[in-house]
């Protein structure tokens, strides 16, 4: 169902929250794919040094770099999504994210192309970043701003469920080509998932394709005309908020990286354990991800999203400890609930801050003002993390408590940022009872 007469655009709420999830499902399984390739084949294909050390750090390198373009793509599609609409800046995204994707699919290895390989790597891990940096808050404000009154903060949560269903596909296809002969997994089976991302990519396109435009934007731009520079806008009238919903994120963010990327090399460098095994775990804790994320955004509409932030954080500053004394028994199913402990609270926060922030700036602006929150947390926590990590494990080698510290760190970032939006006039309820002020 299309737009009724333009000052009165209709609502699409089921099939805006559906295209919302279908289309970050796409783009970060691609994101993930290139984050599991660098933490098992990248290292040796791209970049072979003497010390695996060195080769790891190097690939997670590349990886950072994905994370580093994504505040300019925000600030790209941001501007295009707060002028001409975020539908029209979402399939530039996807397109450009899915010829990122499957260029890396068909690009030569350092034994065949020398250094000309990793830095034809470098520039569609660019792209990628570029792409993500832009897909998110046009797919958060999609599904938000389709929402009906008191659905916001549950709504706005699908477009974060494709961060564990793209997960959940990216683990699946590392899995299926996990059974092949070393020799053939990294000739030609690492490039299969990267290829088979053009598949994705078309669905993506034709689902969003069936979606109207934001009527929240529609309705705007008929009662005022757009900013020419709304990112000017935002950080003249809220920059301060915009700090705080970064730091925020940084839990959400950070986490998930360190747990489903870091954690992957850590189990298999430095505890030694199989490589199909951690797989086999993370795409079990992908499912709890996933289910916990719908029950989280559920929750926090009821509860108030401050209230269950707040919870959150507090439990994820608590959540490595007991994660990596399960984690270094080696067993599998220790494995899974030491995992698990740690991803349920650092997606349920995730999972909410999409309608916290849709919430937080105005609508001319708001495309701008939440992509430049997000993907500078992003580039900072996000691609520095597997990183730190990396390095933390070879500084203290066997030893888990310093990288326990780290996450707790994070977490503790995450709710001081909270406390201060809370203590803003004006935000407190909007973060403790969003479904009322909606």
């Amino acid at each position: 169902m299309q737009s009724q007469a333009y000052g009165r655009p209709a609502r699409q709420p089921g099939r805006a929250a559906f295209a919302a999830f279908i289309g970050t499902t796409i783009e970060w399984y691609d994101f993930y794919i290139y984050a599991t390739a660098s933490a098992l084949v990248f290292g040796k294909l791209f970049f072979p040094q003497g010390d695996p050390f060195y080769s790891t750090l190097a690939s997670f390198g590349t990886f950072a770099v994905g994370f580093f373009a994504r505040p300019f793509g925000g600030l790209v599609f941001g501007h295009l999504g707060d002028r001409i609409g975020r539908k029209k800046a979402l399939v530039a995204t996807l397109a450009i994210m899915g010829i990122g994707t499957v260029g890396i699919g068909f690009l030569p290895v350092y034994a065949k192309a020398g250094v000309l390989a990793p830095v034809l790597l470098v520039l569609l891990r660019v792209a990628q970043g570029i792409a993500i940096g832009g897909e998110w808050g046009g797919a958060v404000l999609m599904a938000g701003e389709h929402a009906p009154k008191g659905k916001r903060t549950f709504l706005a949560s699908f477009a974060q469920l494709g961060s564990p269903a793209g997960l959940i596909l990216a683990l699946l296809a590392f899995r299926t080509i996990g059974h092949l002969p070393p020799e053939a997994m990294m000739d030609w089976g690492w490039r299969v998932p990267f290829l088979a991302s053009a598949v994705l990519l078309f669905v993506g396109v034709v689902i969003r394709a069936g979606v109207s435009e934001s009527p929240e934007f529609l309705s705007f731009n008929e009662r005022s005309k757009p900013a020419r520079l709304p990112i000017l806008d935002v950080l003249r009238n809220a920059w301060s908020t915009v700090l705080l919903c970064l730091g925020a994120n940084v839990i959400g963010v950070a986490g998930a990286w360190f747990l489903n990327t870091f954690m992957l090399n850590f189990t298999t460098e430095t505890l030694g354990l199989d490589r199909a095994l951690i797989l086999d775990c993370l795409f079990v804790v992908a499912f709890v991800q996933l289910f916990n994320q719908l029950i989280a955004g559920w929750l926090a509409q009821r509860i108030g999203a401050g209230r269950f932030l707040a919870w959150a954080a507090a439990l994820a500053m608590l959540s490595p400890y007991p994660m990596f004394i399960l984690v270094s028994t080696g067993n599998p199913v220790a494995i899974v609930v030491g995992i698990a402990i740690a991803v349920m609270c650092m997606s349920g926060s995730y999972a909410v801050m999409a309608g916290l922030m849709t919430e937080a700036f105005d609508v001319g602006v708001r495309y701008s003002a939440i992509s430049l929150s997000y993907q500078s947390c992003a580039a900072m926590a996000g691609g520095l993390t597997p990183l730190i990590g990396t390095i933390l494990a070879h500084a203290w080698p066997g030893r888990w408590l310093p990288l326990a510290l780290f996450y707790s760190s994070l977490a503790a970032i995450s709710l001081l940022c909270l406390r201060g939006l809370q203590r803003r006039d004006g935000a407190s309820q909007s973060l403790s009872t969003v479904a009322m002020s909606e």
